[in-house]
Order: C-alpha cells, then sequence, then structure tokens
C-alpha cells in the first residue's frame, strides 16, 4: 500500500521561501511521475507541479501550474523515494494545506481521481 508523507510546511511572510517534502513508500517510484497539489479553505485540491522519472534518454520533465511558474522548482531523489517542492516569492494566495501523490503515467491524473492521500502540511503566507 502506498504511503505519503509531507513535511516542511510553515509560517512565513509574503516574499518568503519554503521547501516542502514528501516521502513515498510501499513500493519503488523511480519510473513514477510525483506531484505536489494544494487545497485552500473553501475551494478544490488542485494541480501545483509535477516531475517525471529520470531514467528517459533526456532526464526528468516538470510541468507546473501557472499560477506558480518561475517562483516554485520541483525536484526529486529516486534513491530516497522522495520529492521536494523549493517555493520561493510566496504570496498570500499560495496558503494551502500541500500534498503529493505518485502516478505510472506521465502527468499526473485531476485530483479526484487518486484513492490515497497523505496528511498533508500547511502552508501559511501572511501579507
Amino acid at each position: 500500500q502506498v504511503q505519503l508523507v509531507e513535511s516542511g510546511g510553515g509560517l512565513v511572510q509574503a516574499g518568503g521561501s519554503l521547501r516542502l517534502s514528501c516521502a513515498a513508500s510501499g513500493r519503488t517510484f523511480s519510473s513514477y511521475s510525483m506531484g505536489w497539489f494544494r487545497q485552500a479553505p473553501g475551494k478544490e485540491r488542485e494541480f501545483v507541479a509535477s516531475i517525471t522519472w529520470s531514467g528517459g534518454r533526456n532526464g526528468a520533465s516538470t510541468y507546473y501550474a501557472d499560477s506558480v511558474k518561475g517562483r516554485f522548482t520541483i525536484s526529486r531523489d529516486n534513491a530516497k523515494n522522495t520529492v521536494y517542492l523549493q517555493m520561493n516569492s510566496l504570496k498570500p494566495e499560495d496558503t494551502a494545506v500541500y500534498y503529493c501523490n505518485v502516478d505510472p503515467l506521465l502527468t499526473m491524473r485531476p485530483a479526484h481521481e487518486y484513492d490515497y492521500w497523505g496528511q498533508g502540511t500547511q502552508v501559511t503566507v501572511s501579507s
């Protein structure tokens, strides 16, 4: 059974930075895509960023929501089954609970299609 444990959230002022981590267990995920989603109060869970596996000829590919492009960077450590999200230039609208997930496809599916989630990590950005 897949287990996902997110960490690294916290309270930060606008313009600040945080680095989130997500450790996945239950199988080897080196050939899986890994991604981040977030859910703000009263809103649906939305895609933030994802990274494909890095074993292809061109290495890993990354994808970002338009709202975070240029500010967030996703990376992964296959040896640790861990995906990271470096968040810079944070804005109050980035406030949400952040979740990770894994997918055998090249891109992440919509959040509602996943059966399992971790507990998430709260990110709060003050203005």
